[in-house]
């Protein structure tokens, strides 16, 4: 096994892991098509935070990216409230407006840079480990696996901390609002975490392998087990797995 295939396992791994843990809560309050509206709908705040900053690598991007999966909840939300439509109707009209605008103002206004739109889709992940971190000329290894691991970290320090609240606001937000815990602002700070693993993850896997592994790895641990610690582990495991095995399935099909 070479160097850049352990480094594809290790990346895919942490992005898994990092996918699943927002992805347990996500499937617990049957939002699992909001992963994919954030997924697609964070393009369109990539491209504006570009078009303030001008930098491309500029790490405001994944807060421009965070806002607007945050503001694709509000404007899903906005548009239940209303009881014109239902739920996943109002899913399916905002995230593909967002997602269009983001693709035309990348098409009119910033085609010389390589913001690639199958790429934002379907991620590269075979390219992953050639961009590298080097410091005085040390290789420090692949960018995805430090801005992964950091998303990783922080997604299991939200879990940790508001552990409780989360429990509470998922399986009875209205005892949550009660003793309050301030349901909507743990269901934002959700959100926001869902926004930044989406745009951490999508540069290397796309968005469409993030909503897989944001909610088949869960989904399944769902069926395995009633307790929520171990739904969050068995997650994180069987997300770690597939993504493993899917890329030992992918060399050995020869799959491009």
């Amino acid at each position: 096994m070479s160097g850049e295939q352990l480094d594809i396992q290790i990346i895919a791994s942490i992005v898994a892991a990092a996918c699943a843990m927002p992805g347990v809560f996500l499937v617990l309050r049957r939002m699992a098509m909001m992963s994919d509206a954030i997924s697609h709908a964070i393009l369109l705040g990539i491209v504006l935070a570009f078009f303030v900053v001008g930098d491309i690598a500029s790490p405001l991007l994944i807060v421009g990216a965070a806002l607007c999966g945050v503001f694709t909840v509000s404007l899903v939300e906005l548009l239940n409230r209303t009881r014109i439509v239902k739920e996943d109707a109002s899913i399916g009209l905002v995230f593909p407006l967002l997602f269009s605008v983001g693709v035309i103002l990348i098409a009119r206004y910033a085609y010389n840079i390589h913001i690639d739109v199958d790429a934002v889709l379907l991620g590269e992940l075979a390219f992953a480990p050639f961009d590298r971190i080097y410091v005085h000329g040390s290789d420090l290894g692949p960018v995805s696996v430090y801005v992964m691991g950091v998303i990783l970290l922080l997604n299991l320090g939200f879990i940790l901390v508001f552990y409780k609240e989360l429990k509470l606001a998922t399986f009875d937000p209205g005892l949550a609002a009660a003793l309050g815990f301030a349901p909507g602002l743990i269901h934002y700070g959700l959100m926001g975490l869902v926004s930044v693993t989406a745009v951490g993850a999508f540069n290397a896997v796309g968005s469409v392998l993030v909503v897989a592994l944001m909610i088949a790895p869960p989904a399944a641990a769902y069926l395995l087990t009633d307790s929520l610690p171990r739904m969050i582990l068995l997650s994180v495991l069987i997300g770690i797995l597939s993504a493993v095995a899917g890329f030992w399935a992918a060399i050995l099909i020869d799959a491009n």
